[in-house]
């Protein structure tokens, strides 16, 4: 009996992994939904979410979660609408006027002066908007911090406001206040002053990986490469289950064009994780040592992962170009 239950169990999920039952509660598609997410299923997640919105034209966050997958495919375009509709649903959701920013963002990054400039204003309204709906929502307030910082004062930045939501994380994550205020220091050109604060970040973290890399992209730019390089190794070192922090290694070491092998041993790591995060999507990291191993001579084996790429998301036009370029 025992075994036929976890049969049953077994196939239930299947089918809500696939989006296939129309029977299923929705609730339970987006739980799996965000595990598609999490694990860079792309056309399953998207597949599922037809469902849920076929069932239940109104989800918030089933188009939260759309906005979300056509992010990680660098859809940028697609994922404003999406984002927008969560919003309208639900205005007082934080999270959903923080993805939506960052959706904007993105979009923002990728067309001309001017039209940039007109976006930046409803950006800012978007960050500060998740910031005032949750006080405590740490990712929200880095983000804005991040915006502060970056954003010329004409469109609402300015490293005071900067200044003034790290001391906001201060009590919440101090981690992340010494980051908001090593990048106010790097803006500012306090390159010893940026050192200390990733340092301090580091010290202040409960799961410093992070931070590590953090610093270590930070050498990468002063080109700094022994300290990089060590600070890369650092952070794997703490990084026991190879979660986002080894991508990220992996994605410095890569850029910087050294200590290639360890780079690829990192992203293979990552890819056999089950601690795996929206933030590194499989089929983008997929892509990722793909180039890697054609880099490092290894065509069949970049073949391989490229082909990987396109099974978990064929709109991803970074993964499918690769493959058609790999194959001629």
């Amino acid at each position: 009996m025992r075994v036929a239950s976890r049969t049953l169990l077994f196939a239930l999920l299947l089918g809500i992994a696939a989006g296939a039952r129309a029977d299923v509660p929705p609730a339970q598609v987006l739980e799996a939904v965000r595990g598609d997410l999490t694990h860079g299923r792309a056309d399953q997640g998207l597949q599922a979410l037809d469902t849920v919105l076929a069932q239940d034209p109104k989800s918030a966050e089933a188009y939260n979660l759309r906005c979300r997958i056509y992010l990680q495919e660098q859809r940028w375009g697609d994922a404003i609408k999406p984002c927008q509709a969560a919003v309208k649903l639900a205005p007082d959701n934080s999270n959903y006027h923080l993805w939506l920013a960052r959706a904007l963002g993105e979009k923002a990054d990728r067309v001309s002066f001017i039209t940039a400039f007109k976006m930046a204003k409803q950006i800012h309204v978007e960050f500060e908007t998740a910031a005032k709906l949750d006080p405590h929502n740490v990712s929200a307030l880095s983000d804005l911090g991040e915006f502060y910082v970056d954003a010329p004062g004409i469109v609402g930045g300015g490293v005071d406001k900067a200044e003034g939501v790290a001391q906001q994380l201060d009590a919440i994550a101090p981690d992340r206040a010494h980051y908001i205020r090593a990048r106010i220091a790097e803006n500012q050109k306090d390159y010893p002053r940026a050192e200390e604060e990733y340092k301090a970040a580091i010290t202040g973290s409960k799961d410093p990986a992070d931070a590590w890399m953090d610093l270590a992209s930070f050498y990468r730019k002063r080109q700094r490469w022994d300290d990089m390089i060590q600070a890369v190794h650092k952070g794997a070192a703490l990084d026991t289950e190879h979660g986002v922090a080894s991508a990220d290694g992996a994605s410095v070491l890569i850029r910087a064009g050294r200590d290639l092998p360890f780079a690829k041993q990192l992203l293979e790591a990552y890819l056999t994780s089950s601690n795996q995060s929206e933030d590194q999507p499989a089929f983008q990291t997929h892509v990722q040592l793909g180039k890697l191993l054609s880099k490092l001579g290894d065509a069949p084996g970049a073949q391989e992962q490229f082909a990987a790429a396109v099974e978990l998301a064929k709109d991803y036009q970074a993964g499918a170009q690769a493959a058609t370029n790999s194959g001629r």
